[in-house]
C-alpha cells in the first residue's frame, strides 16, 4: 500500500491505528508493505520514529513493515523513486504484488496524483497483466460539484475499472449503518410499517462540538454542505429510503442505495430558500486559515422527499453542523401518532414511537414505544428501548477503517460510491450551491453550543413537527 500524504492528519489518526488493529489481529499476513509518500525530507527509520505511539512488541513488530519515499505530488522523481521500490519488492517476494494508491491527501491534489500515476506507469502494476489487481482507494468529498465530479470519474476510469476504484465514505463502514439492512431486512415486523401509511417523517442529524480546528484552509470555501450533507447525510438518507436489495451482493445493495439517491427530490434554485438553511457560528472567521470576511457555512439543515412509492410525501429533516451542544450521529424514524380512543381522554404523548439508530457515539439501536406509568390513575409516558453493541454483544463494532481496508483488500465494493451514486448526490446538491450564489443567500449566524440559527427550527416547526 502506497499511502499518499502519509504525514498527514488522516493517515496518522485513522489509517494507521487501523493497520496496526488489523495486524494484531493477524489479518495483514506476514508479508506486506507500506510505502508513505509526502514532501518532508526522512529515511525509513525517521519516518518509523515520525509514525510510533506504541512501544510493545507489536508495535515494532508492524512498523518494521514501513518505508517512505520524499518526493512531491506534482513532479515525477518521486514517482519513479517508487517503481525502484516496487521492484524490489516485487524481487524478494518472487511475484508481482497487489498495489494499492490510497490517496490520503486534500482533494485538490488528486488531479495530479492521477495525472502522473499514469505519465509514470505507475498505475499498470508490473506488467504481466497485474494492474487486473491494483486498486485505487480515495477519499470523499468527489469533486465540488457536479461538473468536477463528472470530470474526476472521467479521469480515474482512464486508468482504472470500476471495480478497480474504492471511494471511501467511512460513514457507509459503521456497524450500525451495516446493521440498518439486517435490521430492516431480517425481521418481519418492520418491513410491513416501513411506509407513508405508517411513517410520519425521518430526522437525520450530524453534529460535532469542534470547530474547523486545524482543517481551516481545507474547510473554507467548501463547507459543510459539500464535506458532510453530500456524502454521510444522503448516505445515511438512502439506507433508511432504499428498497430491498435483490440480493446481499456488492451490486445488488449498490443498486438498491444508488435508485434511493437519485429518487431524492431535487431543489430548484429558486426554492433553495424554502427548503434549506445555512449558518456559520459566531467566531468561524478567526479561525486558522479561514478568510476574515467568508461566507462559507459550517450548518445546514434541510427538508427533502424521496420521491418513490414507499416513502411518497414523507419529509427528511437533515441537519449538520460543527460547534454543536454535542457530538450525534443518529437517524430518528418517527412513526405517526394515532393515540387509540381508549386513551384519548386521558392524553397522548405529542411523539409516539420513534426507531432511532445511533450511529456514533454509542453505536446502537432505541425504539420509543408509550407505555402507562406506575400509580393508581391512567397516565401515558413515553420510554425506550435500547439495544447497544458494545453492553449486548460484550464489545463494540470493527472500527469504520478497518472494516474499510478489510473490504479493499478483498476487493468487497458493497460499502463503497459507485459512479452513479455520486452523479445523483452532486446532481442534489449543486441546484442548491446555484441557488445559494444566484440569488446571494445570507447566511445566518448562531453561537457556539447552539443546534444553528433559529431558521432551523423555522424549517421543521412550521410543519407541526420539531427536532429530536
Amino acid at each position: 500500500m502506497i499511502i499518499f500524504g502519509a504525514t498527514g492528519d488522516l493517515a496518522r489518526n485513522k489509517l494507521i491505528p487501523a493497520l496496526f488493529s488489523l495486524f494484531k489481529r493477524g489479518q495483514l499476513g506476514n508479508k506486506f508493505y507500506i510505502i508513505g509518500f509526502a514532501r518532508r525530507e526522512m529515511n525509513n527509520a525517521e519516518f518509523r520514529k515520525y509514525l510510533s505511539y506504541d512501544h510493545v512488541s507489536e508495535w515494532k513488530k508492524f512498523i518494521s513493515h514501513f518505508y517512505y519515499q520524499q518526493g512531491f505530488f506534482e513532479q515525477e522523481d518521486g514517482y519513479k523513486a517508487l517503481i525502484e521500490k516496487f521492484h524490489a519488492f516485487d524481487l524478494e517476494i518472487g511475484a508481482c504484488i497487489t498495489r494499492f494508491f490510497y490517496l490520503a491527501t486534500p482533494p485538490d491534489n488528486y488531479n495530479i496524483i492521477l495525472d502522473l500515476l499514469r505519465k509514470t506507469r505507475l498505475s499498470e502494476g508490473c506488467g504481466l497483466g497485474s494492474s487486473t489487481w491494483t486498486r485505487l482507494i480515495i477519499e470523499k468529498p468527489f469533486g465540488k460539484d457536479l461538473q468536477t465530479a463528472r470530470a474526476l470519474d472521467k479521469k480515474l476510469s482512464l486508468l482504472f475499472e470500476e471495480r478497480q476504484i474504492f471511494r471511501v465514505d467511512h460513514y457507509l463502514g459503521k456497524e450500525t449503518v451495516q446493521n440498518m439492512l439486517a435490521f430492516r431486512f431480517a425481521n418481519g415486523i418492520f418491513e410491513p410499517v416501513w411506509n407513508n401509511k405508517f411513517i410520519d417523517h425521518v430526522q437525520i442529524t450530524w453534529g460535532e462540538t469542534k470547530g474547523v480546528e486545524k482543517r481551516g484552509m481545507f474547510f473554507d470555501g467548501v463547507g459543510i454542505l459539500r464535506d458532510v450533507a453530500q456524502n454521510h447525510l444522503l448516505q445515511l438518507l438512502a439506507s433508511v429510503a432504499m428498497e430491498q436489495p435483490k440480493s446481499f451482493s456488492k451490486e445488488g445493495v449498490r443498486d438498491a442505495r444508488a435508485a434511493a439517491i437519485k429518487a431524492i427530490r431535487s431543489i430548484a434554485p429558486q426554492d433553495t430558500e424554502k427548503f434549506v438553511v445555512r449558518g456559520q457560528y459566531a467566531g468561524y472567521t478567526n479561525e486558522k486559515d479561514v478568510q476574515k470576511k467568508s461566507t462559507t457555512e459550517t450548518f445546514v439543515a434541510m427538508k427533502v422527499f424521496v420521491d418513490t412509492p414507499r416513502f411518497a410525501n414523507v419529509p427528511f429533516y437533515l441537519q449538520a453542523g460543527k460547534k454543536m451542544p454535542k457530538s450525534i450521529v443518529e437517524i430518528s424514524v418517527v412513526f405517526i401518532q394515532t393515540c387509540h380512543i381508549l386513551f384519548k381522554e386521558y392524553g397522548c404523548p405529542e411523539v409516539g414511537n420513534v426507531l432511532t439508530f445511533r450511529i456514533q457515539p454509542d453505536e446502537g439501536i432505541s425504539l420509543r414505544v408509550v407505555a402507562k406509568k406506575p400509580g393508581v390513575t391512567l397516565s401515558l409516558r413515553t420510554v425506550d428501548m435500547q439495544f447497544s453493541y458494545e453492553k449486548d454483544f460484550g464489545r463494540k463494532g470493527a472500527e469504520a477503517y478497518e472494516k474499510v481496508l478489510l473490504d479493499i483488500f478483498a476487493g468487497d465494493q458493497m460499502l463503497f460510491n459507485r459512479s452513479d451514486e455520486l452523479e445523483s448526490s452532486w446532481g442534489f446538491i449543486t441546484n442548491i450551491l446555484q441557488g445559494w450564489k444566484s440569488r446571494e443567500s445570507r447566511v445566518k449566524y448562531y453561537e457556539e453550543g447552539d443546534w444553528g440559527p433559529k431558521e432551523a427550527n423555522d424549517i421543521i416547526q412550521k410543519d407541526g413537527r420539531k427536532w429530536l
